[in-house]
């Protein structure tokens, strides 16, 4: 199962080509996806930031809507995250939440890493037209290439060690990353490879041009 999350940023930030089995609309984010003709199989948010004839087309489109007012301690996309987990999912995507507001996507970007800390079975990502973030724990990960043809790495929390890459133009084996360093930007996957490491979270970026 795998659910998708749209929330309100960038409407050019909302990777609309995503196939997931439901999607969960966030405030305006639901909006976008009424307005490509996606039914959302649940919307949630305070909808501060739609109009009343905005609102009244997404209550048309989905009869249930969870609303939350506007003061409270969640953010539109952790009540989201946390819709997202009544699903039982092997996978949460979200998308949507980054571009504009730099608070927005670093608020998210903490939520996803807890989570991932939280729930090591559930692979969760944030994804936008050319980019796809995830967090890794310690152990082997298959890298696939896809439409990704650069992939780097970060330490996130605290240094990365015995860190192996196989099947990218650079290749370490047993290195370290450590926090603040930008070494491990822009390798780039050659068919499919593989990342390998101990102790902390690996921040990983795949990006296209």
């Amino acid at each position: 199962m795998i659910v998708a999350i749209c929330s309100g940023g960038p409407l050019n930030e909302v990777a609309f080509s995503l196939k997931p089995d439901k999607w969960i609309g966030v405030d305006r984010g639901a909006l976008y996806l009424v307005d490509e003709a996606i039914v959302p199989d649940a919307i949630v948010g305070d909808f501060d930031s739609v109009s009343a004839e905005e609102f009244a087309r997404i209550s048309k489109a989905v009869p249930h809507i969870d609303q939350f007012q506007s003061e409270k301690d969640e953010t539109d996309t952790d009540l989201a995250l946390e819709k997202a987990l009544h699903y039982a999912p092997t996978e949460v995507w979200v998308t949507g939440v980054t571009g504009g507001r730099l608070d927005h996507y670093e608020a998210v970007l903490r939520s996803v890493y807890h989570l991932q800390q939280q729930y090591p079975g559930i692979i969760f990502k944030i994804i936008n037209p050319s980019n796809e973030i995830q967090f890794l724990m310690p152990k082997q990960h298959v890298l696939h290439k896809g439409i990704y043809s650069y992939v780097s790495f970060f330490a996130y929390g605290q240094t990365l060690t015995n860190v192996t890459l196989r099947g990218v133009k650079y290749e370490t084996t047993d290195e370290v990353i450590e926090q603040g360093t930008t070494r491990f930007t822009s390798n780039e996957i050659l068919s499919e490879g593989s990342i390998s490491f101990q102790g902390g979270i690996c921040l990983m970026i795949k990006s296209r041009d």
